[in-house]
Parts: structure tokens; sequence; C-alpha cells
């Protein structure tokens, strides 16, 4: 089977070079389409996971949207966030958010490189007795940053702020692509919700992250390329490599 045309389950990046280059060289088209939107909890969904953001000393974000939600949920909910709060981010981008919602001190903004240990580093013997809030997506698994707050034996709740919801895929004939990409759990949910009958066939499955493989492996889709890997860095190099073992 050649592949001729790739559905991108998210929005076009802002750079397509990477992409340019693999239709350039195998002369495949992509389309990007995202599967599923985020949207914050109302108060209500929040309210009934039983969480007073007042008892937490310090709160762990990895998204711009999680920030949103948890200063517009406060807000709703009267909870005054008092400046002694201390915010431990995932990346410095998600940090220099946080200037949306409050002023910037780096006394109480800490910000990692992206990975879980990398906050658990930032919160070392220094801060090891406050009480964390980890701010989750209902579709984002926390075992990797819980299993290095059990292990340190820091004080922490898990509370989701976002929700995934399904876009309306229906107007897409899946068929017309021979393969299809997908980051997140929420892209498989929308899948089975937009296209209830859907069987693989010989369409090829992309999946890129570790959350996404079990979702892809539950909802008996086959995997035909994985990714991130030391090779394949990015879903276009993923995907570059795959089609060049094709010829």
């Amino acid at each position: 089977m050649s592949i001729n045309k790739i559905l991108v389950s998210q929005n076009a990046p802002r750079v397509l070079t990477q992409y340019s280059a693999v239709t350039e060289k195998f002369g495949v088209n992509f389309e990007f389409r995202p599967f599923f939107k985020i949207e914050p909890l109302t108060s209500r969904e929040f309210r009934a996971q039983r969480i007073n953001i007042l008892d937490y000393t310090a709160i762990v974000f990895s998204s711009r949207h999680a920030i949103d939600a948890f200063f517009a949920l406060a807000e709703e909910l009267r909870a005054k966030i008092p400046e002694t709060m201390k915010y431990f981010c995932t990346t410095e981008a998600v940090a220099m958010y946080l200037q949306k919602h409050i002023v910037y001190r780096k006394r109480k903004i800490f910000y990692g490189n992206g990975t879980p240990e990398s906050v658990v580093a930032l919160i070392g013997p220094k801060h090891k007795g406050e009480n964390f809030l980890i701010t989750m997506s209902d579709s984002s698994s926390s075992e990797a940053i819980t299993s290095l707050f059990d292990a340190h034996k820091l004080r922490y709740t898990t509370g989701i702020f976002v929700k995934s919801v399904s876009q309306d895929l229906k107007e897409l004939n899946l068929k017309d692509y021979d393969m299809i990409v997908f980051y997140n759990p929420a892209d498989v949910k929308s899948l089975q919700e937009n296209f209830p009958d859907f069987q693989q066939g010989d369409t090829k499955m992309v999946a890129y992250g570790r959350s996404i493989v079990k979702a892809m492996e539950e909802a008996g889709l086959r995997i035909d390329v994985t990714g991130p890997t030391p090779e394949a860095p990015s879903v276009a190099k993923a995907i570059e490599l795959y089609l060049g073992s094709l010829q």
C-alpha cells in the first residue's frame, strides 16, 4: 500500500519545514485537523472532586490551559490566592504565561525543562514541606509525576482542571487517508465518538507519545509507527523514516 494522504490530529504547526521536506521527498500530502479541544471544567464539575484550592501552598502546572482554568475557577469559587502561593511549572513558557494572572516573582515561580524529573528537582529539600496541587487534564496520565512525588515522599493531590471535548469530524471521510497520526487518548475518544463503525483496514496509524499507545491498543487499533525515539524525535521524522523503509 502506498502512502499519499496523511491526517494529523492537531492544528498545523507555525513552521511546516519538516513536513514540507517529507512532502518533497515522498510526494505525500499532510492535512491537519484537531480531533478535540480543551475546555475548563465548570465550577460544579470541579467541586465534585472535593478539592479546596486554599488547602494547598504550591501548584504544579504543565499547560497554559490549566493556568487559565485554575485562576478562573478560583475567582468563580471566591478563593483569593495568597501571595505566598508557589508555582512549579514544567517549562519556562508555561511559567511565563503566569504573568497573565499574577505578578511574576522569581522567588515563588519555578520551571523545569519539560520533564517530571526536572519539576521534582526544583522542589528539592527546600520546598519539600509544601502541600502540592498537581493540575491535570481529564485525558492525561498523572503516573509519571505522581510516582516521583511518592518516591520523594512529597505531599500532593491531583486535580482535574480542564477537559477534552471531541470536535465534530463527521464530514471527514477517513477512507481518504492512508495514514492517521494520534497524540492524545482524547484523539482516540473523538475517533470512536465520531466514527463508531470505523474499521482500520489498511490505514496506517502513528502513535506519538507514551500515553496514546495504551488508548490505541485498548481501542483495538493497530500501531504501525511510534515515537518519539532517538532516531525520530518528531512526527515528521518518524513518518519520513517509515516511508523510507517502504522503498
